[in-house]
């Protein structure tokens, strides 16, 4: 392997290790829909708009 593929290699591990912290981080504070920008006050599936 020459050096651009370790740092590709390292690069790759590095983002999917940073994916999956956030996840647990996320999970661990109780958000139902990571990413969702409802997470915090939206029910199981669905936004506070579209559940009336």
């Amino acid at each position: 392997m020459n050096a651009a593929t370790v740092i590709a290699v390292i690069a790759l591990i590095a983002i999917v290790f940073l994916a999956v912290r956030y996840i647990v981080k996320e999970k661990k504070k109780g958000t139902k829909c990571i990413g969702c920008p409802f997470a915090d006050s939206c029910g199981h599936m669905g936004h506070p708009e579209q559940d009336q």
